[in-house]
């Protein structure tokens, strides 16, 4: 495809962009208040980060499926149904909240799950239509629509997180409401169903062969660094900024400057891969997230929440963004359904870790909140290391043609 041909992927990154500033709305909100609505029901504090560890879990279990639905039904189907999780989510967290019952309240979490999934297949249906010119800068484009769910979501939660008796319980309803008029927009999408393929047509490469792909496997294992970290750490920073003796409403303004760095410059981030290289930007991705746990090492003042909440961002877009980009030059399209499914899988199980290992680490590993947020952010240390290594061992290794 030549870069001429692309007014259709222009379209359907415009309504992907309104998606992910709409939609995407849901998750800083249940990032800011899912640890603490936990918090509030769960009979043991280390579990209060289990429903965001729940909503992380269920669109680990739902990438696979939810990519299936689409390789043979198209995007549109699948992001109908990621919508659909989204407000069950919604309304089985509120209900939950109601009775103040901690298992249905995680039941809602899981289910909000599968709305995170098809999210995370917006920035992969950006490129199905775009030519080898557009597609980082495709990628990049939709990931900058986080940047409008980023001063949406924190504000919704300031308006609507204390509007009923029960704490939380306005901001589950706001889910709900999101979901509804947000799905209207996937009427608008515009990318063909993937063609059935002919008896003799090429199959492709199975899950193993796959993954075993060197460029690949280094693409995967960037992806779950990048985001994983950014999962841990975001997770506990509003129980530990509570923790220290800041308000609700100072957590909610640093969640939202971190979301801010996560997708404020998607805007030129494809740019800088087309210019310098996908393994540069991954790598300065991860110098920066080093950054991020350094400065939150150094203290507890408001000052360090918000610097190391900005790196956080910055090098979760760097890192993902980038390996994002890796992952689509390195399969074919009839390969796409079992890559991106088996990518996302592989992403968020280890989220999921992530996410159940930074409720532990926050408020079962000292006893104060700031021993408890040290904690968290030593644990960055071996993971850095790991996609560290493995990236630099791709850029010494031979250039092949892989996809």
């Amino acid at each position: 495809m030549q870069a001429s041909d692309d007014i259709k992927a222009k379209r359907n990154v415009a309504v992907l962009v309104a998606a992910q500033a709409f939609l995407g709305a849901q998750m800083p909100m249940m990032f800011t208040i899912g640890g603490l609505a936990g918090q509030s029901l769960a009979a043991n504090a280390c579990l209060a980060t289990l429903p965001i560890s729940l909503i992380v879990l269920g669109s680990m279990l739902s990438a696979t499926p939810v990519s299936a639905i689409m390789q043979h039904w198209g995007r549109r189907t699948g992001f109908f149904l990621g919508a659909l999780g989204g407000a069950a989510g919604g309304a089985v967290g509120a209900y939950g909240l109601h009775l103040g019952s901690f298992p249905i309240f995680l039941v809602g979490s899981f289910l909000t799950g599968i709305y995170m999934s098809a999210q995370g297949f917006y920035r992969f249906a950006a490129a199905d239509t775009a030519s080898d010119a557009f597609r980082p800068k495709a990628i990049s484009y939709v990931m900058a629509g986080g940047l409008v769910s980023a001063v949406i979501g924190p504000q919704l939660v300031k308006a609507t997180s204390q509007a009923f008796v029960v704490p939380f319980l306005g901001a589950y309803l706001a889910v709900i409401a999101i979901n509804i008029v947000g799905s209207l927009l996937f009427f608008l999408i515009d990318i063909p169903k993937p063609p059935v393929p002919a008896v003799d047509a090429p199959r492709g490469r199975t899950r193993w062969e796959l993954i075993t792909t060197p460029r690949i496997a280094v693409a995967v294992i960037c992806a779950m660094v990048s985001y994983a970290l950014m999962n841990l750490v975001m997770t506990s920073t509003p129980l530990a900024m509570v923790g220290c003796g800041y308000t609700q409403g100072n957590a909610a303004d640093v969640v939202s400057s971190h979301v801010l760095a996560m997708f404020a410059p998607s805007f030129f981030t494809g740019h800088l891969i087309a210019r310098f290289g996908v393994e540069r930007i991954v790598a300065t991705g991860l110098v920066i997230l080093a950054g991020a746990g350094a400065v939150a090492l150094a203290g507890v003042a408001l000052e360090n929440f918000f610097v190391a909440m900005i790196l956080l961002g910055l090098g979760w877009n760097f890192g993902f963004i980038g390996a994002t980009t890796m992952l689509a030059g390195a399969h074919q399209p009839h390969e796409r359904g079992r890559m991106q499914g088996l990518n996302d899988l592989l992403v968020f199980g280890g989220v999921t870790v992530a996410s159940l290992a930074s409720g532990g680490l926050m408020n079962c590993s000292g006893g104060t909140a700031q021993e408890g947020w040290t904690a968290v952010n030593m644990a960055m240390a071996p993971l850095l290391f790991l996609a560290g290594a493995a990236l630099l061992w791709l850029m010494l290794q031979p250039r092949r043609g892989e996809a």
